[in-house]
């Protein structure tokens, strides 16, 4: 194998693609999925490019080098700098623009703050997702679902805020409910069984339940604000079906493992079904913070109503 470096790097060979020259850090190499250990055999259609059995200092370097996690990564490491930026720039503009209260500002902190919490999540898991420790790998597979549920709550705290800004009743029921509802997920993911390949479907429908759960608070706030004759309800529920048509195709891409199941080999490095969801999931987030800040920019603009008492 012809050598570029012997001190700190070498030319190898990716999957298919042949005399790809690819510098890589001494000590990294790519493995097809017969080579891999057993806990990383997640998906029989992504055939090579795979890392493994790398201590934690390789397994940062990796991220630099062309394998089949690097758009896993990089997806999600621009979405953290995407909620970030987006951040300062509500805190420094947006919210002093429609007169924000404390609370507002508490509540848009809280929803960006787990949106960038997700992102780091799941990056920490695709980067070390190789580790030569099966333990290590298994606990940031642990945190990366743990982050799907922040990121999850950070779609409940201001859109339950907001549409139930009037009424501050049901406002702490649903924030109650939905918060014991995360806290229990983060209880199930104790059990050993968990993070098992025989419980990837019940792990799925775990957050699809989560998830389609904000549909009670939803259709709940139609009737007492109105009904579809209100016109906030008509410009908000379409903004609700649109997260919800995001969240539903996310998920499709992530438990069918379309395209590569019908391009088995193809796909190993781009268009895979798992970069599709990180992609989708980064929209899905800034979907509902755009939505977010219009509900919040409406309730600075019309006083609430008499006092409610449905």
């Amino acid at each position: 194998m012809p050598q570029k470096s012997p001190q700190t790097a070498h030319y190898i060979e990716l999957g298919g693609y042949q005399y790809w020259p690819v510098l890589v850090p001494r000590g990294i190499r790519l493995y097809t999925y017969e080579q891999i250990p057993a806990f990383l055999r997640e998906n029989p259609y992504i055939t090579d490019g795979y890392r493994a059995y790398l201590p934690s200092r390789l397994c940062v370097k990796s991220i630099f080098i062309l394998s089949n996690e690097t758009g896993n990564i990089w997806s999600h490491l621009l979405g953290f700098l995407l909620f970030f930026c987006l951040g300062v720039y509500n805190m420094a503009s947006v919210l002093p623009a429609v007169g924000a209260s404390r609370e507002d500002y508490v509540i848009y902190g809280i929803g960006l703050f787990c949106f960038q919490v997700c992102m780091l999540c799941s990056v920490g898991y695709h980067m070390f997702c190789c580790h030569r420790s099966e333990k290590t790998s298994r606990r940031w597979m642990a945190l990366d679902y743990a982050g799907v549920s922040i990121g999850v709550l950070g779609c409940y705290v201001p859109g339950v805020f907001y549409t139930f800004y009037c009424n501050d009743y049901w406002r702490q029921v649903y924030l109650v409910t939905v918060l014991a509802m995360i806290l229990a997920v983060f209880f199930a993911q104790i059990h050993p069984q968990y993070l098992s390949t025989a419980w990837k479907r019940l792990r799925s429908l775990t957050f699809g339940l989560v998830a389609g759960y904000g549909l009670v608070p939803t259709v709940h706030w139609i009737c007492i604000t109105g009904g579809f004759s209100s016109e906030l309800v008509q410009a908000f529920v379409p903004r609700v079906l649109g997260m919800y048509l995001i969240a539903a195709l996310a998920l499709v891409f992530y438990v069918s493992k379309v395209p590569e199941r019908y391009f088995p080999g193809q796909l190993n490095y781009l268009g895979s079904s798992h970069q599709v969801w990180h992609l989708l999931l980064v929209l899905l987030f800034y979907w509902w913070h755009q939505s977010s800040s219009f509900l919040m920019a409406y309730r600075h603009s019309q006083p609430c109503p008499a006092p409610q008492h449905t």
